[in-house]
């Protein structure tokens, strides 16, 4: 690995170590808690999720393409882009993968579960993307860092409740924000200022629905197909774009 492609991409590898050692730790405990403390973990858990994704969802309230409430575009990507979901039958895709990692390293339990809740958690929302953009920009690490170390904390929980299927996360975490990094380059001419573009903005508080149904899992709320709806986050500066031009 040279120098340069460290630089670029230093915050998503220590990323990927905070959060194997988080599932490390919470395989430990697990070990060594009773049932109704592992409980109270993944409710607490639970609870901190409903607080990120209110938080993330909250952007949409920042954007508006012309007549256009960012709201309803929220709505819009969510709608499209969980049909496109289920077209392609995500779900069942993701839950394949799973299971075959699950069954190739001898997983037990609710691995494919972790996986894909640890997977979706981890990879979503505004650290990512921004922290991604500034690692392959400039070399600045320090928001992916702030990220690492809190997924990290949030692996142990996880792995306490879900098992080692939440430590395989570490690998999409590797293929995003890897590649977000390394793309940065590309993607400057048309994201100036990621934290405040109305694009990134739109993506993250739609990636805030998705974090909303991993909190109501954990909470045994309800279980939503959420790997149906990640076209959706492909699809909100789509709909952005379009509703410039239109307006």
């Amino acid at each position: 690995m040279t120098l340069e492609l460290w630089t670029r991409t230093s915050g998503t590898w220590i990323n990927v170590v905070t959060v194997l050692v988080g599932t490390g730790l919470g395989l430990l405990l697990k070990q060594r808690l009773p049932e109704a403390m592992q409980q109270i973990i993944t409710q607490s858990v639970g609870l901190l999720t409903l607080w990120l994704g209110f938080t993330m969802a909250g952007s949409l309230g920042d954007v508006a393409a012309g007549p256009i409430d960012g709201v309803l575009l929220g709505l819009l990507a969510l709608i499209l882009g969980g049909l496109l979901g289920e077209w392609w039958r995500l779900e069942q895709r993701l839950n394949q993968l799973g299971d075959w990692l699950k069954q190739r390293f001898r997983g037990r339990g609710r691995f494919t579960e972790g996986f894909a809740a640890a997977s979706l958690l981890f990879c979503i929302g505004p650290m990512t993307i921004v922290g991604s953009l500034n690692n392959g920009l400039t070399g600045d690490n320090q928001l992916l860092v702030l990220k690492a170390i809190m997924d990290g904390l949030i692996a142990i929980p996880f792995a306490s409740s879900y098992g080692i299927g939440v430590g395989f996360s570490a690998l999409p975490i590797a293929v995003i924000q890897g590649g977000l990094s390394l793309l940065a380059g590309t993607l400057a001419g048309a994201i100036a200022d990621p934290a405040s573009d109305p694009r990134v903005l739109l993506t993250t508080g739609v990636g805030g629905f998705l974090i909303l149904g991993i909190g109501m899992g954990l909470l045994e709320i309800a279980k939503i197909r959420l790997a149906s709806f990640l076209p959706a986050i492909a699809l909100a500066p789509l709909l952005y774009a379009i509703a410039v031009h239109l307006f």
